[in-house]
């Protein structure tokens, strides 16, 4: 039997809403995906200045050891992780920072392991005193030749000049504990332990809830391996220059005309579908790239930043678990960290909006949510700054009868955000669950 003419209108009216309402949601997906590749762009711009700036700071020291050389360096560093910190949400979601497979690692090396790992045995690297006093030795920094850094499958490589390359393969070489390079790495040669021993047993030893580690300047000057100090200084920062060279370059708004030979800006250009001819099959379907951010956000901010970075120190409690241990520069380490992950969310960056987001785009219970979350989050990492200024560092917060009780508030209100992520993926069309946004690996107490 035929349709009456008001059916076959209702049909084409309900078509037509449907279509309009998947054009929609694809325009969305494609203007939140073009904000968070500008950020992207701009935010490994900045971080490759910054860490080209800790580079030449070094580099200067090496030149002409002084005390005023050493503290630029320090000063440089510090300058380093504000806008290095602000990049790692992007971690997590199958990016060039850290993906584990397919094109994308090929092209870009998955660096985030040179740049960043830790917690890491500094006493692979150089001398620490243990709790007995005495100085430890058997590490790169005095091995004239073979080093063999330990653990399963370790593998022997000559340190009789500690170059980029031989940084690079002793980098977690045998273990994830053995970190050679990157921002700890540098981190560590230049402050040296900060001897707040594990749970502060007997504390005979901290310095101080405001004092970071004293390297000496001697060690760069007059001591025996001096030189080898600054040699390995200026082999590290020329690695860590280099591996955010390659991400900053995958963000590039102009790609390369051959992604195989030259991936120069092909990641960005993939996430936006806007690769041609042989590299078309490289394009990243929209509903793909937003699943993969949405997760990564999620994973990140729940299981890496809240149960890795927090929960791990808070309820040891351990300075040797907290991430920038040797500085005491943890609480910049987290404050940044979770506002990477406020400026994806809302698609701002440093105060400029870059359009369409995730969180315009949610219903009016799933903002609220995230509004009240983050409130209650930007209030306690604010007086975590405060206290890491006036107080204590971030070690000496992390002991009970300090302000380990509002950090732990901090990591569980961190993890619900976690969670409501699978609430902003609905906007976008998504099904997920909070497994998929929970990281299985995580460590567990």
């Amino acid at each position: 039997m035929p349709l009456s003419r008001s059916l076959k209108i209702a049909c084409f009216s309900l078509a037509t809403t449907l279509s309009s309402t998947s054009l929609a949601n694809e325009t969305s997906s494609q203007q939140i995906l073009l904000s968070y590749a500008n950020i992207a762009s701009d935010a490994y711009t900045a971080t490759l200045a910054d860490a080209t700036s800790l580079q030449s700071a070094i580099n200067r020291f090496a030149n002409a050891p002084s005390a005023q050389h050493f503290s630029q360096a320090k000063a440089a560093w510090l300058t380093s992780r504000e806008s290095y910190g602000l990049t790692e949400i992007f971690r997590l979601s199958g990016g060039p920072i850290d993906a584990e497979d397919g094109w994308v690692a090929t092209a870009y090396g998955a660096p985030e392991g040179q740049l960043n790992a830790w917690p890491l045995d500094e006493n692979m690297i150089d001398y620490t005193i243990n709790d007995e006093g005495k100085r430890t030795s058997g590490n790169i920094i005095d091995t004239a030749g073979q080093f063999n850094p330990g653990g399963e499958d370790a593998t022997a490589i000559d340190v009789s000049k500690i170059t980029v390359t031989a940084l690079a393969s002793l980098n977690e070489n045998g273990g994830d504990a053995n970190v050679a390079s990157g921002y700890h790495a540098i981190e560590f040669l230049l402050w040296g332990q900060d001897q707040d021993y594990a749970n502060f047993t007997a504390d005979t030893v901290t310095p101080g809830p405001l004092t970071a580690g004293q390297r000496p300047l001697t060690d760069f000057t007059s001591d025996t391996f001096a030189s080898r100090r600054l040699e390995y200084l200026q082999a590290a920062s020329t690695l860590l220059v280099s591996d955010i060279q390659t991400i900053a370059s995958a963000w590039q708004k102009q790609a390369s005309n051959d992604c195989t030979q030259d991936p120069t800006g092909c990641y960005r250009a993939a996430l936006l579908s806007q690769l041609k001819g042989k590299d078309a099959d490289k394009n990243i379907p929209a509903a793909d790239a937003l699943k993969n951010i949405i997760m990564g956000m999620g994973v990140f901010i729940k299981s890496e930043l809240a149960n890795e970075r927090i929960a791990v120190a808070v309820l040891t409690p351990s300075e040797e678990d907290e991430h920038s241990c040797f500085s005491d520069n943890t609480h910049r380490d987290i404050t940044l960290n979770y506002q990477g992950f406020v400026n994806i969310l809302h698609a701002k960056y440093q105060g400029k909006h870059y359009g369409k987001s995730l969180f315009s785009i949610s219903d009016k219970a799933t903002q609220n949510t995230l509004s009240s979350l983050i409130t209650s989050i930007d209030a306690k990492v604010s007086n975590m700054n405060q206290l890491a200024k006036t107080t204590w560092h971030f070690d000496h917060q992390i002991l009970a009868k300090n302000n380990a009780k509002e950090i732990k508030a901090m990591k569980n209100e961190m993890r619900k955000l976690g969670d409501v992520m699978v609430m902003v993926a609905k906007a976008v069309d998504l099904s997920l669950t909070k497994g998929d946004v929970t990281d299985a690996d995580e460590t567990k107490f």
